[in-house]
């Protein structure tokens, strides 16, 4: 077989790319072990098209190349399969991740895809015109720049995230000098003023007030929240319910909760490792915010 070793090691990086790719986080998905097969399984087929791309235009098989052009589109379809498995597990789920957050996660396997389609066609490019070596390392040299590239961005970048006190004025309940909703149960008042955990995240930028501004970007950050401390709430429990209230004047957001786990600096942590998703980033100039 003339291209026997391109397309091999191409298929392999390409595959070894999706593999490293392949994890499943806090968010608890993709599961295991239905969602890692159906993942790895696309990962292969992703790299073969990849891979046999390049012999195919080397050797001017145009209808392989069409045909293989077709295949890499139906990868556009992996946005769609994972936006639609997320919203079904949405019902389900005490504290939702939001629409804005499912759709970065979905762009985000979308992409992956491509990456292993770019990884494969790199490492057999480079057999194709040097040797495996060549063909190996140009594979990685592209992995690495396309991880660089597509890396989603934290909060804490952007955004000051400190420890706050929750607190009540009478009914009223406060996160710092943040007001965050009305309890009307002495009993509730009184759980949750010893087992509540407050933070106040304050933007460093125009570009970053826009983004806690974003209803999608807060609820992301609940989710984050919720999905590693836990959360005491059930079912029409509303004072339990995380929220993120934002001050109006300052552009700055109190976060509150009930967790399961009393621990103001792990939440810190989460807070500060949230992704910014692509639909909250705000158009304003950077620059910074006046004191």
């Amino acid at each position: 077989m003339p291209h026997g070793k391109s397309i091999g090691l191409g298929l392999i990086l390409g595959v070894l790319a999706r593999v490293s790719l392949l994890r499943s986080d806090y968010r608890q998905y993709p599961t295991y072990p239905h969602g890692y097969t159906s993942h790895l399984f696309l990962g292969i087929i992703a790299a073969l098209v990849g891979a046999v791309s390049i012999p195919a235009l080397l050797t001017k098989e145009w209808t392989a190349v069409t045909f293989l052009v077709i295949v890499a589109q139906q990868f556009r379809e992996i946005r769609s399969m994972e936006r639609d498995s997320l919203k079904a597990l949405e019902d389900t789920q005490l504290v939702t991740r939001g629409s804005d957050y499912i759709e970065n996660i979905a762009r985000v396997f979308e992409t992956r895809y491509y990456i292993v389609i770019f990884v494969a066609a790199s490492a057999a490019y480079g057999v194709e015109y040097g040797t495996v070596f060549t063909g190996f390392l140009l594979g990685v040299i592209t992995y690495a720049a396309s991880i660089l590239v597509a890396r989603t961005e934290p909060l804490h970048r952007s955004v000051k995230v400190e420890v706050a006190p929750v607190n009540f004025k009478g009914a009223s309940l406060y996160v710092g000098d943040i007001f965050i909703m009305n309890v009307g149960l002495e009993e509730s008042r009184s759980y949750i003023a010893k087992h509540g955990l407050g933070a106040i995240l304050t933007p460093k930028t125009e570009t970053a007030r826009d983004t806690l501004a974003n209803l999608g970007q807060r609820q992301a950050i609940l989710h984050d929240v919720a999905g590693i401390l836990g959360v005491k709430k059930d079912l029409d429990t509303p004072e339990y319910t995380p929220v993120a209230r934002r001050h109006i004047q300052t552009g700055r957001v109190g976060i509150y909760l009930v967790p399961e786990e009393l621990d103001s600096e792990l939440l810190t942590r989460i807070i500060n490792r949230t992704p910014v998703l692509e639909s909250s980033r705000g158009r304003t100039l950077r620059r910074q915010v006046p004191r």
